[in-house]
């Protein structure tokens, strides 16, 4: 998520956590209120079982993490610059990160990979500072926390066939949109340090990150690791991205137009067909009942044509 200046938030936090228990493994502190505990030991326990990062030296810097009990103070701990669909934050400055407890809804996500994102956030602080670009960022600590199904935004993002595919500062402004465009910068960043990864042999960032560290520069980076410029390397993930995402924008799409329009038009069909039934049987009866008069006729008339034929006159008509 998004990474913010501590200085702003830090009294209210520290007032907040009174009452807290604290639970520490290695570098790694929760502290939750008595009805999130259980929740701190599964945080707790999956975030020492996990203390590593892909192409990132193992952090060393103690981490503490904050569970908020409910909604308002969750958002009094992470204060009024954090987007409002945010379900965790990171203080980079001093390591800190808040996330919301047992009473978040189904839209906070999988609270172990929400804490695997924030902590990716840190130690990529902890190793490079403020080098990496925000779309950087917040696609590596997604690349981290293994959200591969963030792509299915792009599977029906539509705007990438239509050219509307940003570049990487474009979409460093995306985080700031709103969620929609938001959502869409996520799912963006994350592809672009996939495809980095899948430079590398064996999906290793290690060697990016040690030229990024030595020369202060992605671009260098890229160029002395991998043989690409930075723009070059934004092109690529622009052309790979569209082609790869984009038709099967327009297939999804286009098959949601077509349920929509069945949806509409569907009721209309069945109507129209039910009503073609009833009009065809009211045919079919109506003819029926013709040619079962104008049998009865015939039969009159040759019942009259006979000799007698007026003695016959009297009998019932013939069932």
């Amino acid at each position: 998520m998004l990474a913010l200046c501590v200085a702003l938030v830090l009294p209210a936090l520290l007032a907040a956590q009174q009452g807290t228990v604290p639970l520490t493994s290695g570098r790694v502190t929760v502290a939750a209120f008595p009805a999130d505990l259980p929740l701190a030991r599964t945080l707790l326990a999956a975030a020492v079982a996990r203390d590593s990062f892909p192409g990132l030296p193992r952090p060393r810097d103690r981490v503490v993490i904050a569970i908020a009990p409910d909604e308002r103070r969750f958002r009094e701990w992470i204060g009024p610059y954090a987007p409002e669909w945010g379900a965790a934050v990171a203080f980079l400055d001093d390591r800190r990160i808040v996330m919301q407890g047992r009473s978040a809804g189904s839209d906070a996500g999988d609270p172990l990979r929400v804490l695997r994102h924030e902590l990716a956030h840190l130690a990529l602080a902890e190793a490079l500072g403020d080098l990496p670009p925000r779309w950087f960022d917040e696609g590596y600590a997604s690349y981290s926390a293994g959200e591969w199904d963030r792509d299915a935004v792009l599977a029906t993002n539509v705007a990438l066939v239509l050219g509307g595919m940003p570049g990487f500062a474009g979409l460093d402004s995306a985080f700031f949109a709103g969620a929609a465009r938001a959502d869409a910068a996520y799912a963006l960043a994350f592809r672009a340090v996939a495809e980095l990864a899948a430079l590398s042999p064996g999906n290793d960032l290690t060697l990016l990150f040690r030229y990024w560290k030595e020369t202060g520069s992605l671009d260098q980076a890229l160029r002395r690791g991998y043989g690409i410029t930075l723009a070059g390397f934004e092109e690529r993930w622009q052309q790979r991205t569209r082609r790869r995402y984009g038709m099967l924008a327009v297939a999804t799409n286009l098959s949601l137009a077509v349920a929509a329009l069945f949806i509409v038009v569907g009721p209309l069909w069945v109507m129209r067909r039910r009503r073609d039934r009833r009009r065809l049987a009211a045919m079919i009866r109506r003819e029926n009942e013709i040619e079962r008069r104008e049998r009865h006729s015939a039969i009159e008339a040759l019942l009259s044509s006979l000799p007698g034929g007026d003695q016959n006159q009297g009998r019932d008509d013939p069932p």
